[in-house]
């Protein structure tokens, strides 16, 4: 990710500001269509983890297909060359504009979350003359073993269709002309490394298919959903384990002939690719505190503050790898470790990125790097306090 040549590049720079290993991107992408291939699996990437058209651009040329949660999503996975036949667009409150938008475009599926929608989609389809194609998000009451805040397949979530609420989907599927049922979809959380947990899942999906085909519904397409994470305590080197990922699928999914099984996988695809990159404003020193007041903050990296996420956190002119002289006379020699409280300068007391981080004795002026944020960073960035919005610089 760094080298000597890349922090000086950076020393010359106006931070913070988001740079992305593109040799890490193309490193990630490419285990993922290769571990995914091997079984004739369909990937669509999730949007919402990373939209820097860069990034969009790459993944693109590795012909996956897009997983959209609103229509500037879908519009932007178009305008970037996605393959609108591989375009999903799920959402628990999609509106009639952005229905509007994936019917006019033809995309691949909507997936749909309520039973009411399902009637919503129906009569925007015949408004048009059209028939909208369709997939069943079903909430399948498993526990991720993720944070309470990135859950999303427990009864108590607002995603998906309860299964008590099948008769009432399979009642609203025969009524409504304008809809071709695809499949069954599912999503049951973000930053999953138990791949246990996918096991458990497999299950449930094999009891959904067998009740709507049961009931005069051929599924033919598996939608798994995403949620593979990644390890954000080693960020150099540590690609997603794609290959054991799919194969627990190959293993305990019950595909059927003609059927196809899909992924929406984000996370895992970006989040290794970037680091935050910031300076030191201030260090203030106390009693029992240290503080590095960094100029990033919780308007550039909200996960810290919103999941209580962990980054790592590197004082690149301290790094011994690549020791860069200190802008201030008399800071070459680095003392022992300090720990520092390291924070953003937003007016708000959840704006710290870390607590008692160790680090070499650190000075106004060096360059910190946030790592493995390449997901939910960029695009959860912020203008609050009237911030200048973050920008992006690339390895290549």
């Amino acid at each position: 990710m760094f080298n000597t040549d890349t922090i000086n590049r950076f020393n010359d720079l106006d931070t913070p500001f988001y740079y992305y290993d593109l040799e890490v991107l193309r490193q990630t992408l490419t285990a993922a269509r290769d571990a995914s291939a091997k079984h004739g699996f369909h990937v669509h990437y999730a949007m919402k983890a990373n939209f820097n058209p860069r990034v969009l651009d790459m993944i693109q040329s590795f012909g996956f297909g897009a997983d959209c949660v609103s229509g500037n999503e879908v519009r932007a996975a178009i305008d970037r060359g996605f393959d609108k036949g591989k375009i999903v667009f799920a959402g628990v409150g999609k509106s009639d504009k952005e229905i509007n938008l994936g019917l006019d475009t033809d995309i691949f599926c909507f997936n749909v979350e309520s039973v009411q929608e399902l009637n919503i989609i129906d009569g925007l389809a015949a408004a048009k003359g059209k028939k909208a194609k369709v997939a069943i998000r079903i909430n399948p009451n498993v526990d991720a073993h993720t944070h309470h805040f990135i859950t999303t397949g427990l009864d108590e979530n607002k995603f998906g269709i309860n299964i008590w609420q099948l008769p009432d989907v399979a009642t609203a599927l025969r009524q409504c002309k304008n809809l071709e049922f695809l499949g069954i979809h599912f999503h049951i959380g973000s930053q999953i490394t138990d791949l246990e947990v996918y096991k458990n899942l497999c299950t449930r999906i094999n009891e959904m298919q067998d009740w709507f085909e049961d009931h005069g519904f051929p599924v033919k397409v598996l939608n798994t959903g995403g949620g593979l994470g990644v390890d954000y305590y080693s960020p150099d080197g540590n690609i997603a384990d794609f290959e054991n990922y799919f194969q627990v699928f190959k293993n305990f999914l019950n595909v059927k002939p003609g059927q196809e099984v899909h992924f929406e996988l984000g996370r895992a695809l970006v989040a290794q690719s970037a680091s935050l990159i910031s300076r030191v404003l201030y260090v203030k020193n106390g009693l029992k505190k240290n503080f590095l007041v960094l100029d990033a903050g919780m308007t550039e990296l909200m996960r810290p503050m919103l999941y209580q996420a962990y980054h790592q956190i590197e004082n690149l002119s301290q790094n011994s790898k690549f020791k860069i002289q200190n802008p201030e006379p008399g800071n070459s020699q680095p003392a022992a470790n300090i720990k520092y409280d390291v924070v953003g300068p937003i007016c708000e007391s959840t704006d710290c990125f870390q607590k008692d981080v160790e680090f070499p004795e650190s000075f106004r002026g060096d360059l910190i790097a946030i790592r493995t944020a390449g997901a939910y960073g960029e695009v959860m960035a912020s203008g609050y306090n009237l911030r200048d919005r973050v920008g992006s610089i690339y390895s290549e």
